[in-house]
């Protein structure tokens, strides 16, 4: 069986633009100043943003065409930048561990290019998992093992609540006060799938 080929993300989240998900991480941990290629990177890299901020609505198939008229000089432009750039910084900077990082994973961060259908980056997914990767060590200390299964059902239930479009707090407050009378044959109808608010 064939294996999939690797996809890699821009990885994003730069403070002060005027978009939400913006540059690469590894160009912002490190702030090698005074070299200042990072800030070159990350501009660049803003217009592989505005290319997907233009296709957000297309479908599939344009989303791919415009990609291939507008964001592949981009990637090409940015691809040369880096190369000249490495030879530039110094060895063990964090701008140099930036490039190779970016270099090292190239065809999996343009793999986006070849499929209309693949997004840019993962931060969407990262967005819904971020609030139990901050709880995890908190999660560590339930007090016991009933009452690590008893929170870990609550989570479940908020996050299916969410992704089926329901406000987590209303979800909960309506199936705790309906739960008490309802009959057990209809308790199906409590889960965030099936629920409807009374």
């Amino acid at each position: 069986m064939e294996s999939a080929p690797e996809v890699s993300v821009w990885r994003t989240h730069l403070p002060n633009s005027s978009f939400k998900g913006d540059g690469v991480r590894v160009f912002l941990s490190g702030r090698d100043y005074p070299y200042r290629q990072d800030s070159q990177a990350l501009h660049t890299i803003s217009g592989l943003y505005e290319v997907e901020r233009q296709a957000r609505d297309m479908n599939d198939e344009d989303r791919w065409r415009i990609r291939l008229e507008m964001a592949v000089p981009i990637i090409k432009t940015l691809h040369d930048w880096m190369l000249a750039q490495r030879d530039l910084v110094p060895n063990g900077s964090a701008t140099a561990r930036a490039l190779d990082y970016s270099l090292k994973r190239w065809v999996a961060l343009t793999r986006y290019l070849d499929d209309g259908a693949v997004p840019i980056d993962n931060n969407q997914v990262e967005n819904q998992i971020r609030p139990w990767a901050l709880g995890r060590s908190n999660w560590l200390f339930a007090g016991s093992l009933r009452s690590g299964k008893r929170a870990a059902a609550i989570m479940s239930l908020i996050q299916s609540a969410r992704m089926n479009g329901h406000d987590p707090y209303a979800y909960l407050k309506d199936v705790l006060t309906r739960l008490p009378t309802q009959r057990a044959s209809d308790i199906g109808q409590l889960l965030p799938h099936q629920w409807v608010p009374a």
